[in-house]
C-alpha cells in the first residue's frame, strides 16, 4: 500500500504540473526499480521490505506486465501512425492541392478520411429529379466530391419552383431543370463530372442507365417514377435512397433487397387510393421541409459511399418539420413482393 500511495501521488502531481505522460512514466518506473532493487539487496525481514511488501518474483511479474503493457501502446501508435501516413500518402496521389484543400473537413473525420474521401471521388451517383428534393440532394453530393453525378428529369425551371427548388434561379426560368441543374453543380465545385439527361426515364432506358452507376436516389414526385425506379434499381442490384415529401411531412428510406433490405414495393406495395396522396401543387409544401429530407439523402448517400456509420437501410424515417418529431420504422422484405421477392 505504501508504495501504491506513493505511484498514485507521483501521477497526481504529475497531471498537477502538466507533465508529459512519458516522464510521469519514467517516474514510475523508477519507483518500481527501487521496490525491486530492495528485495533483491536487503536481507529477509528489513523494515524496508515490509514497507514494500510482496516480493522480488511478484515485482518483477509487475514489471514484465507494465512492459507487455508498454510495448502494447507502443505498438498500436505505430500502426495508427503509419495508417494516417498511408492515408495521407494515398490522398495526395489522387487528389490536387485545391481538392485537398477543399476537403479538409472530410478527411479529419475518422469514418472518411483520405480513403473514403477517395471513395466519394470514384463514385457515380445517378440522381433522378432535379426538384424539390433532388436540388439539396444534387449540390450536398457535389460539395462532397463525389465524382461522377447523373441527374434525369425532363421538366423546365418556372417561376413555381423557385419557393423549394435551391438549385434554379430566376435566370434560368424556362431551362430544362437538368441543365440548370449543371450550371450550379460546375459553378460550386469543377473538379466534378455531371451528367445531364434532358429526358423522361423509361423502363426501356433505366437498365442501361442504371447499370452504369453505384447508388441511385429518387427525388421524383409521382408514383409510376418510383415503382419504375425501384423495379430497375432492383434489376441493377443497385442501393436505392428514396424519399418523398407533402406538406410539412417526410419520408427517406434504403432499399436494396440485393444486401437483405426491403425494396420500395415490399413497404409500398399499392400507390395509395385516389386523393390520399396529393401533389405538392395540390396540397402545398413547405419550402424549407425538401431542404431537410434532401440534404437527408445526401448524408445517406455518403454513408453508403464511404462506409461510414449505419445508414437507414432497413429502417423508414418519418419526419414531421410542423411539429419538430421525427421517428423511425423498421421495415422488412416480403417475400410475396411481385418486384423482388423470391
Amino acid at each position: 500500500m505504501t508504495v501504491f500511495f506513493m505511484a498514485l501521488a507521483l501521477v497526481l502531481l504529475g497531471i498537477f504540473l502538466k507533465m508529459p505522460g512519458r516522464l510521469i512514466a519514467l517516474m514510475l518506473a523508477l519507483l518500481w526499480g527501487a521496490a525491486l532493487l530492495a528485495h533483491v539487496v536487503l536481507p529477509e525481514g528489513h523494515a524496508m521490505l515490509r514497507m514494500v511488501g510482496g516480493s522480488a518474483r511478484g515485482w518483477g511479474a509487475l514489471g514484465v506486465a507494465g512492459l507487455l503493457a508498454l510495448a502494447y501502446g507502443v505498438g498500436v501508435s505505430f500502426l495508427k501512425r503509419n495508417a494516417k501516413i498511408t492515408q495521407q500518402t494515398a490522398a495526395k496521389e489522387t487528389f490536387s492541392d485545391t481538392e485537398l484543400d477543399r476537403y479538409a473537413r472530410h478527411m479529419v473525420l475518422r469514418e472518411v478520411g483520405g480513403m473514403g474521401q477517395k471513395r466519394l471521388k470514384e463514385a457515380k451517383v445517378l440522381v433522378v429529379g432535379a426538384g424539390g428534393l433532388g436540388s439539396p440532394a444534387l449540390l450536398y453530393l457535389t460539395a462532397a466530391g463525389v465524382g461522377t453525378i447523373g441527374v434525369i428529369d425532363d421538366d423546365t425551371v418556372s417561376n413555381s419552383n423557385l419557393q423549394r427548388q435551391v438549385i434554379h434561379t430566376d435566370a434560368r426560368i424556362g431551362q430544362p431543370k437538368v441543365f440548370s441543374a449543371e450550371a450550379a453543380m460546375t459553378a460550386l465545385n469543377p473538379h466534378i463530372a455531371v451528367r445531364p439527361y434532358n429526358r423522361r426515364l423509361t423502363a426501356e432506358d433505366a437498365p442501361a442507365l442504371f447499370a452504369d452507376y453505384d447508388l441511385i436516389l429518387d427525388g421524383s414526385d409521382n408514383f409510376d417514377t418510383r415503382y419504375l425506379v425501384n423495379a430497375a434499381a432492383v434489376t441493377a442490384k443497385k442501393p436505392l435512397i428514396s424519399a418523398a415529401i407533402t406538406q410539412w411531412e417526410g419520408q427517406i428510406g434504403v432499399y436494396d433487397p440485393a444486401r437483405g433490405a426491403p425494396c420500395y414495393a415490399c413497404v409500398f406495395p399499392q400507390r395509395p387510393a385516389e386523393g390520399l396522396a396529393p401533389s405538392c401543387a395540390e396540397a402545398g409544401v413547405m419550402g424549407a421541409l425538401p431542404g431537410v429530407v434532401g440534404a437527408m439523402m445526401a448524408v445517406e448517400a455518403i454513408k453508403e459511399i464511404t462506409g461510414a456509420g449505419e445508414t437507414l437501410r432497413g429502417r423508414l424515417m418519418l419526419y414531421d418539420a410542423l411539429y419538430a418529431e421525427s421517428r423511425q420504422i423498421a421495415v422488412k422484405r416480403d417475400p410475396a413482393c411481385g418486384v423482388c421477392g423470391g
